[in-house]
């Protein structure tokens, strides 16, 4: 079944597609569908992803050391 677009903003990105991609208008929709559908189906979740940094994080031993303002302030040059 043919697909007929009727929105012409998503016309003109088809055609800005399909120009910088050297594709006509179908080829270029295809390449951009399934490039988006690549893109869910390999998507790590945010949880997962900061779940993997907190555990990096809890890793490294505690050095015991307080971190006060004076401290952050030295680490952005404010004084």
């Amino acid at each position: 079944m043919p697909l007929n677009i009727r929105d012409e903003e998503v016309n003109q990105l088809a055609k800005r597609l399909a120009a910088r991609k050297g594709l006509n208008k179908t080829d270029a929709v295809r390449v951009a569908l399934e490039n988006e559908l690549r893109r869910l189906d390999e998507a790590v979740p945010l949880r997962e992803r900061v779940r993997v940094i907190q555990q990096r994080i809890r890793r490294r031993p505690a050095t015991g050391l307080a971190a006060d303002k004076a401290f952050y302030d030295d680490l952005s040059d404010e004084h």
